[in-house]
């Protein structure tokens, strides 16, 4: 957007500059913008920044600075180094030498510009309404320009329109229309270019800024921009990329209608007044030329442009979505490990002795687990307990065959990102088995299915200084088969046992989308999820009884994991259904080790007491788990 009057004396700051000589995921290569001063780094020498670092529209910081921008804080999030976040065509940095960065927003850009410092000539030009209007500062070849390809693994940026609207190109509904157009236009050639993610403003309501708010100007231009972006998101459904909308003006219209929740000034018009007092009314409560100055508490730092808590809250939505597919795509992993655990307790119970022929064994078992998920390029980190209850029992055919049920319900809770987004699973498992054992071979398998219930989903993240939680819950179902075959080194009547075995393992997860409650800002539905599991494993059983009454068992194995694709997640904003985009998430190990170790201890003839623990680990998964069984024969 174009700035009231601020170039004083910026005619000549080129000489007086020249004579100056990760944690989170991040899937992205780097962030590149494009747009308008809303996103601006820095293009314009500041005549009072010896530094070089360039104009921004906004307020300065505490120390003189001025605050960064949405996409600066948004790129510093995801781990992007700060020289490419800085801006691509400021003549500071040619006169110093200094090499430019990945933003090619410029203030004053209307929407021919911005697509023009894509596919032509990017400009750092003093806009209409300033002292030297028209005077190019600096000029070179657009991001595109000359046949060049974008980068597909970067996430691009872009902002504008406000422009269009401040400089008289927008009159009407036709020319907001034609407008919307010109920025979607933007898109597509970036589209076009090889560029697969791109993320979008919808142009904030201009009628409620303090330019125009309380004027006869302000319903004519709400209007204006609520066609301006129909029509651009009308648009934007239409290329072929993950576009992905923010949905500025409803974030900003929250915060006017609840402000304490954004750490914003209760009681104030912070859409009729402003920071600074540059073409707008002064806040007379936290205004710079207050008793107590603090941009913090307001929206607006002059007429149009957000200050550092404006910027700040635009940054954390967007993070908000990239990070969404990080924490979501966790659901089926929640779903294999209770799966897994269940697995794990009929593996343990099938080392305990077999009952005599024509008897039934029954089992009850309890287990509790502890699930580690490492933080990847495209998730994040997260850690999760369970406890699960099992029920079965199992029949003795003849001397070769047993065979059995288990059914177990499996609460789990996984905690996941940097604010601790709580995801609750109650899963109901049922299996039935068998098993086979003929002089030293021997073989075992089960088929499992479940139903899953995921009754409370809980994301939550920071916006602003404070964090906002949306909650949704879902359901999902998942069903298995597991065999093993494995050869006794050992005799029947002997006191040890040692088996090598083979294992083939497919599991089949579905988590069905759901939609976070409500149409705030922030607000998602997510398409359903599906996650399978083809694993062959090689392993190494053993047993040793220690006295007539007490055996120890222990296993090893090595699995190796076909399914190993990144995981992907369709999602769309509540507000804008008719949005849909595909981001990526968690990527499953190709090798897992696992192991575990036991005793069983015959309490009475036809009673025994097992304990056992089990462990699996892979590059960026852990999980442990204890469990407790009585069995008895009859």
């Amino acid at each position: 957007m174009q700035k009231p009057p601020f170039f004083r004396s910026l005619l000549g700051t080129l000489l007086l500059a020249s004579s100056q000589a990760f944690a989170a995921p991040s899937p992205y290569s780097t962030l590149i913008v494009f747009g308008d001063s809303l996103s601006d780094a820095g293009q314009f020498p500041d005549p009072s920044d010896p530094s070089g670092s360039g104009l921004r529209f906004t307020n300065r910081d505490a120390n003189g600075q001025y605050a960064a921008v949405s996409p600066m804080l948004l790129g510093a999030q995801l781990g992007i180094a700060p020289s490419e976040l800085g801006a691509s065509t400021s003549p500071v940095n040619a006169a110093l030498g200094r090499p430019d960065g990945n933003n090619w927003a410029v203030g004053g850009y209307r929407t021919d510009q911005i697509y023009e410092s894509i596919t032509g000539s990017s400009l750092t030009v003093i806009p209409p309404g300033n002292p030297g209007a028209g005077t190019v500062l600096r000029e070179r070849p657009g991001y595109l320009a000359g046949g060049l390809r974008a980068d597909p693994n970067a996430l691009y940026y872009l902002t504008g329109g406000g422009n269009d609207f401040l400089q008289g190109l927008v009159t009407s509904p036709a020319g907001a229309v034609a407008a919307a157009d010109r920025l979607a236009a933007s898109a597509h050639a970036l589209q076009q270019g090889g560029a697969r993610y791109i993320m979008v403003w919808l142009l904030p309501d201009l009628g409620l800024t303090p330019a125009f708010s309380g004027t006869a100007q302000q319903g004519p231009l709400s209007q204006l921009s609520s066609v301006f972006n129909q029509e651009l998101v009308r648009q934007l459904g239409q290329i072929d990329a993950q576009i992905i909308p923010l949905n500025v003006p409803l974030l900003l219209q929250e915060s006017v209608n609840a402000p304490q929740q954004f750490g914003l000034a209760v009681g104030q018009n912070l859409v009729g007044t402003c920071y600074s007092g540059n073409g707008c009314l002064e806040n007379p409560l936290y205004g710079i030329n207050s008793a107590t100055p603090d941009p913090d508490k307001l929206l607006f730092n002059d007429s149009v442009h957000p200050t550092s808590a404006g910027q700040k809250l635009i940054a954390d939505y967007g993070y908000s979505l990239l990070a969404a597919p990080w924490e979501l795509t966790l659901l089926p992993e929640m779903a294999h490990a209770s799966l897994r655990a269940h697995q794990d307790e009929l593996r343990n119970q099938w080392q305990s002795d077999w009952q005599g022929v024509g008897q039934w064994q029954a089992i009850v078992a309890a287990s509790g687990q502890k699930l580690d998920i490492d933080g990847q390029r495209s998730s994040a980190s997260a850690d999760g307990h369970g406890y699960n209850l099992t029920l079965g029992g199992s029949y003795r055919l003849d001397e070769a065959w047993r065979i059995g049920l288990a059914v177990g319900i499996d609460q789990q809770k996984l905690e996941a990102g940097a604010h601790d987004s709580e995801y609750k699973l109650d899963s109901y498992l049922a299996s039935a088995f068998a098993q086979f054992q003929r002089n030293q071979w021997w073989a075992d398998a089960a088929l499992s299915v479940g139903h899953l219930d995921y009754g409370d989903l809980k994301r939550t993240f920071a916006l602003g200084i404070n964090e906002r939680s949306e909650k949704g819950d879902t359901d999902g179902e998942v069903w298995a088969f597991a065999a093993r075959l494995g050869y006794d080194l050992a005799q029947a009547d002997s006191d040890w046992h040692l088996s090598p075995f083979v294992s083939a393992d497919y599991a089949r997860v579905k988590v069905d989308g759901y939609s976070e409650k409500g149409a705030r800002a922030t607000a998602l539905s997510f398409d359903d999820q599906e996650r399978e599991s083809r694993r062959l494993g090689l392993g190494l059983l053993g047993k040793y009884r220690i006295a007539p009454t007490t055996q120890l068992f222990a296993e090893v194995a090595h699995e190796h994991e076909f399914e190993d694709d990144q995981q992907d997640l369709t999602l769309h904003l509540n507000s804008l259904p008719g949005n849909d985009f595909t981001l990526t998430g968690y990527t499953p190990q190709s090798n897992m080790n696992r192991a575990s170790l036991g005793v069983t201890h015959q309490l009475a003839p036809q009673l025994a007491l097992r304990a056992g623990y089990n462990w699996r680990k892979s590059d960026e998964l852990t999980q442990q788990g204890i469990n407790l069984a009585l069995s008895l024969d009859f």
